[in-house]
């Protein structure tokens, strides 16, 4: 595993490769990188409203596709040639705000099921999962890491999240969220959004680590803020 990851480069290589030929089927079928982008988005975001309105199962089902979609419209920028900044400012965009409609709807609705534990844990998680993302996109824009190096730096890149968020959320559904921790539902759910938050804030820790280990960069602007 790279740097601590639970996902190795070549394991990124091989889920390529895999997704690859479903890329050149919807890029056959007109499908460009940004409206996959777009539709992940729409896609992601209508999880996170079923969240809201306490539809638990579809939720998780519903987001967890959506945060599928981010393998396809780089898959299909790769396999036609179409990779290019604005492509990749929009992909990254994109997937953070889907995300956080995700789990803005998870507060939504564990505040209206009365389980404000579970709020208060998914606000958490959107922080820090919005953490491991920034560490990320500042440490490459200021050169200490390029390409895709810094995604296998930390326990939870965005997949394994995903992977984490879309379990509890239907498992909560599936046993039911109420206002009482030890209920089951209510307590897959903080766990899932416990473990989130554990693990992003770890992986911020690794990629902060990984930075400050690095020769200093003497291009950088110390002030410069996003």
């Amino acid at each position: 595993m790279g740097k601590g990851s639970f996902i190795s480069p070549e394991q990124r290589s091989g889920i390529r490769a895999r997704v690859e030929p479903i890329a050149l089927a919807m890029s056959r079928a007109g499908l460009t990188p940004n409206m996959l982008t777009l539709i992940g988005f729409g896609i992601a975001a209508l999880g996170g409203v079923l969240a809201a309105v306490e539809l638990w199962v579809l939720a998780g089902i519903v987001a967890t596709v959506g945060a599928g979609f981010d393998m396809f419209d780089g898959a299909v920028a790769r396999a036609t040639g179409q990779v290019s900044k604005l492509g990749a400012f929009m992909d990254s965009t994109f997937d953070r705000w889907g995300e956080g409609i995700v789990y803005l709807g998870i507060v939504i609705g564990a505040t209206r099921a009365g389980f404000d534990l579970g709020a208060w844990l998914a606000t958490a998680a959107l922080v820090s999962a919005f953490m491991v993302s920034y560490t990320r996109a500042k440490s490459e824009s200021l050169g200490f890491s390029s390409g895709t190096g810094m995604a296998a730096i930390g326990f939870a890149p965005r997949e394994v999240r995903t992977v984490i968020l879309g379990i509890a959320v239907v498992m909560a559904g599936i046993f039911g969220v109420t206002p009482e921790l030890f209920d089951s539902g209510s307590l897959v759910l903080a766990i899932g959004l416990g473990l989130i938050v554990v693990l992003a804030t770890v992986t911020v820790i690794q990629r902060i680590r990984f930075v400050t280990s690095q020769p200093p960069n003497p291009d950088s602007d110390r002030h410069t803020d996003t």
